[in-house]
């Protein structure tokens, strides 16, 4: 079940919610937790088993940790926990990828086990890391209620795509939650936009990408018109779930860290990951890279510390070598980015590296998405007029024509501009924004509603992760 569908939007949501305010404060974890459960197994039927005994897992591991904390064994439950929620995750996602390398290379023919990835596991693995590891070092306390946990694991906003919300950000509203008019608005307000994002501009830059790869027109124009529509399909897919997550844990009283924050306006490659999927790149920040000692090491142990962590951010998209290749891409940037090219950075015009970065973040996109080697490169080269069939041809010219007013309404959906704009007036006149916004938001979900209903280009990106 995907958030936009007509089942989820006007079946399930409406009715959790009802039930969810109806039912007294004392009962509505247990109320999250059936729905999510139900949630997650309309769309992973036969895989929903893995979750509830991973929960089951955490839950143990981390009444263990606590037990054993002032022991010599307090490490014993960390580790087995961790080790085995990375082994079921290895075992879905990567084996397959290693039994595939190891015919490769050894030149054997064993065969592929076939398996399918289950919905979410690479984001309710991380979250059940971070609780074991904060437990562990009493950055939070043990949560010895089980519906508490299996509804911090299984809470449907995030569970399928994210944000990777850590328990600390939601420990205390596990126990207590704040309910507002107010905030319930804000949330809808949030979930609409993002609706929006993912609806009316991902879904739509995803068919411009099909038809590159369906006409396969080498020109130059129609290369950039991929790696554009692209890296503005990634953006606003995800982004796009995000808001609606963030929205959906507003409604029910929650509140999740913001996971993008404009990445498209950085100026550096530095920046952009300080803007982009920030729940995962903190996640590696705070328990791969800091504890592996970080920056406060040799420069060689420094230098190997990023490019651990970037495989590992690689490796996490998706068990293929272009993932790989994509984080180290960015690992290697940013070490260039901190050592070599410091100072030559800080002395170009904000302008020109805001286009650098632009461009090194369509190529990289260009990789992510990438099905063979040989492919990605040629469409890389293709970029640059390399082994392009001409700049331009009728067919580029008229897909360029056909989608220029959404695609110029996705550069600038990517960047603050309407946003600043609207505060301004809000405060400016704010009885009347509130109003015209209100009929905004209505006429944007009518929109949607229609677009979903027709039966649109409606795929997600981020399910396979």
């Amino acid at each position: 079940m995907v958030f936009s569908s007509i089942t989820f939007l006007f079946y399930f949501l409406p009715i959790v919610l009802i039930i969810y305010y109806i039912a007294p404060k004392k009962f509505r974890n247990l109320v999250l937790l059936i729905s999510s459960l139900f949630f997650y197994f309309f769309g992973e039927p036969k895989y929903g088993w893995i979750m509830i005994l991973s929960i089951i897992s955490m839950y143990i591991h981390g009444i263990l940790i606590d037990k054993f904390k002032d022991t010599k064994y307090k490490k014993v439950p960390l580790i087995s926990g961790i080790v085995i929620s990375i082994a079921v995750l290895f075992y879905f996602k990567y084996f397959d990828f290693l039994i595939e390398n190891i015919n490769l290379w050894l030149d054997k023919k064993i065969d592929i086990f076939g398996i399918i990835l289950p919905i979410g596991i690479s984001f309710y693995t991380f979250q059940m890391i971070s609780y074991l590891v904060d437990v562990y070092r009493g950055e939070a306390k043990v949560q010895k209620s089980f519906v508490k946990l299996a509804t911090y694991i299984s809470l449907f906003p995030q569970l399928i795509a994210g944000p990777i919300v850590r328990y600390t950000t939601v420990e205390e509203q596990l126990e207590n939650r704040e309910y507002t008019f107010e905030k319930f608005a804000h949330g809808v307000r949030r979930f609409v936009i993002g609706l929006a994002k993912k609806v009316l501009i991902a879904n739509v830059m995803g068919e411009l990408v099909n038809v590159f790869n369906e006409y396969g027109d080498g020109t130059v124009i129609f290369y950039w018109l991929y790696a554009i529509s692209n890296m503005l399909q990634i953006y606003f897919d995800f982004s796009g779930y995000s808001d609606m997550a963030i929205g959906l844990g507003k409604m029910l009283g929650f509140e999740f860290l913001e996971n993008f924050n404009y990445p498209y306006i950085a100026k550096s490659i530095t920046d952009f990951w300080r803007r982009w999927h920030i729940s995962l790149s903190t996640f590696f920040r705070d328990y791969v890279y800091i504890p592996l000692g970080g920056n406060r090491v040799s420069k060689i142990k420094w230098i190997r510390n990023i490019l651990i962590v970037w495989t590992l951010t690689g490796l996490w998209h998706g068990a293929a070598w272009n993932f790989v290749i994509w984080g180290l891409l960015f690992g290697v940037l940013l070490i260039l980015e901190k050592t070599i090219f410091k100072n030559i950075i800080e002395k170009i015009p904000g302008f020109i590296r805001h286009i650098l970065v632009l461009v090194i973040v369509a190529i990289s996109f260009v990789i992510f998405s990438g099905t063979d080697m040989n492919t990605i490169l040629s469409q890389i080269l293709g970029l640059f007029g390399i082994g392009a069939t001409g700049f331009a041809s009728n067919v580029s010219i008229y897909y360029l024509k056909s989608y220029l007013i959404i695609l110029l309404i996705a550069i600038v959906g990517s960047t603050p501009i309407a946003k600043t704009i609207a505060e301004k007036l809000k405060k400016k006149y704010p009885k009347t924004i509130n109003v015209l916004e209100m009929i905004f938001l209505i006429i944007l979900l009518i929109v949607c509603v229609a677009y979903i209903v027709s039966g649109s280009f409606n795929p997600f990106l981020y399910f396979r992760f």
